[in-house]
């Protein structure tokens, strides 16, 4: 969109001519290294310069921009007194930055919007003063206006940045819905959207969208106006974040990091980065890896490594990996296989297949789709070949459903489909509890990485609800898509502690026995 253009450091000066002066008022460029004042990191004012990362960002700037980052590279800076030069050079524009929180839309709009506005030159405000001061819109004279919010759904948009919308997705799903839905068609297709963020775990529209513009960029694809450039900034190449490593303990499984990323990136790690990186680590996130990558990532890929914030089961999957145990893990026809399910009414239906080998609790299979009925169930179960033991439902097993089958329970049903060996799981715990049991158990657990790929990515991604209104994660599970596939598996760990045994069981009743044994799925 804007062509590579002479870095412009040509100083106001009172002598200057006239002619010269409206020259340089007329490149924008110019306007941005000369006209802007910001705060820097130490809360002091600096006349704005734009740093190699910003200025990469303006040369390359597109229709559509979708930004991956390290913390503090100056992305929302850059992009937000790009909005306002626009205002304040052109009539009629209409430009929003959408925050992830009220606070922080606050400390947008007073810190860089209204900071770099009163700062301008006294002449420039008059020619252009203000018709509008809120605490959140800066209304122009010539009917150009810049806002902060939360969202922007109604009105036209020429511009529009998205601030942290990794982190919206990740904590607010509904907001971040609603910026896809609402605020995004605000904005043509000669219009500039610019969504910047760093990474929030490996799901989320930022996550879909970032993915789909970086597989672009790597094609060389020729984008529309609606394709998104894909913009990406590490942190080893901040001249920054460097630090006397003097006094500073590099191990050498960090050395071993750095050179590996030497190899990736084509370019040395010098010892003041690698001491920066290990004491950020270690001050900042107390030595957490994964916080570290995902806040200053190496790499694009790396950055959307999981997050385990707010996560109930991320420690225990890291355990299994490191000790190897998803892995192949096949089925043994020596053995009955369980099932353990999650009975979904208008979303998914979540099923587990499970061998008791010895002390091992092999996860040898998992099956989940959603608005079909439980034939469709029983036929895929029924494709797969194996010996049944028994099928545990969740403690709603036994109600009787809605609508026309309200005269059956989900174990009428399933009995009267084949299964017989129905055992119905009750709830004899609260579900945190219940999570608490299956990490317990978690040591014994054996996946095939390959069968179970789709539950073992619910699993990881489960976690705790946010509370908007006190900015913390809440002690209950979060309802989305991944949380059927923890309910069911979660029948296991409920169903030991209830002491319905894996060996022993009494059916639902008699008659479904019978119709059961009438099948292939009897045990």
């Amino acid at each position: 969109m804007n062509a590579p253009t002479p870095t412009i450091d040509v100083p106001i000066d009172e002598n200057m001519p006239p002619e010269k002066f409206h020259a340089l008022m007329r490149n924008a460029q110019w306007r941005l290294r000369n006209l802007y004042w910001i705060s820097d990191k130490d809360g002091k004012k600096i006349k704005f310069r734009p740093n190699a990362v910003q200025q990469r960002f303006i040369d390359n700037l597109w229709y559509r921009n979708i930004v991956l980052k390290a913390r503090q590279r100056g992305y929302s800076t850059v992009i937000q007194l790009m909005m306002l030069d626009t205002c304040l050079f052109n009539d009629n524009v209409r430009a929003a930055v959408i925050a992830q929180d009220e606070t922080s839309a606050e400390v947008i709009f007073r810190d860089k919007v209204k900071f770099a506005y009163d700062n301008l030159p006294p002449t420039l405000k008059q020619a252009n003063p203000l018709t509008k001061d809120s605490q959140s819109e800066l209304m122009l004279e010539n009917n150009s206006s810049l806002r902060v919010a939360i969202s922007a759904r109604s009105g036209t948009f020429q511009w529009l940045h998205i601030s942290e919308f990794g982190k919206i997705c990740a904590k607010r799903p509904d907001a971040a819905r609603e910026i896809v839905t609402g605020s995004l068609p605000t904005v043509d297709r000669n219009g500039i959207i610019c969504i910047e963020s760093t990474a929030e775990g490996a799901e989320g529209y930022f996550h879909d969208m970032t993915k789909v513009a970086e597989a672009a960029a790597e094609a060389q694809k020729k984008l529309s106006h609606l394709d998104y450039r894909f913009h990406f900034a590490s942190w080893w190449d901040a001249p920054e974040y460097e630090l006397d490593p003097e006094r500073v303990i590099i191990t050498p499984l960090d050395h071993a990091y750095f050179e590996r990323l030497e190899v990736e990136i084509g370019q040395e790690i010098s010892a003041r980065k690698r001491a920066w990186y290990v004491v950020t680590r270690s001050a900042t996130f107390h030595g957490d890896d994964q916080m570290m990558r995902q806040e200053y990532p190496s790499t694009a890929k790396e950055a959307f490594e999981q997050s385990t914030e707010g996560t109930y089961y991320a420690q225990q999957l890291t355990a299994a990996r490191i000790n190897g145990r998803i892995t192949t893990v096949p089925y043994d026809p020596r053995v009955p296989v369980n099932t353990f399910w999650d009975i979904g009414l208008n979303d998914e239906m979540a099923i587990w297949f499970h061998q008791q080998v010895g002390l091992r609790d092999h996860w040898i299979n998992f099956f989940e789709a959603a608005g079909e009925p439980f034939v469709f169930f029983v036929k895929h179960m029924q494709s797969l070949g194996y010996v049944w033991g028994k099928h545990f439902l969740p403690h709603d097993g036994d109600r009787r459903m809605p609508g026309a089958e309200a005269l059956h329970t989900p174990a009428d049903l399933l009995a009267g489909l084949g299964l017989s060996n129905i055992e119905i799981v009750p709830r004899t715990v609260d579900v945190v509890d219940a999570i608490n049991l299956v990490r317990a158990d978690f040591g014994s657990y054996w996946f095939d990485e390959v069968k179970c790929a789709v539950g073992l990515k619910h699993l990881g991604l489960y976690r705790k609800d946010w509370n908007d209104r006190t900015a913390t994660w809440s002690d209950r599970p979060r309802h989305d898509g991944h949380s059927n596939a923890a309910d069911a598996f979660r029948q296991r760990a409920q169903a030991r502690s209830a002491s319905i045994g894996m060996q022993t069981s009494t059916a639902v009743t008699g008659q479904k026995i019978k119709r059961a044994n009438k099948s292939g799925l009897a045990a």
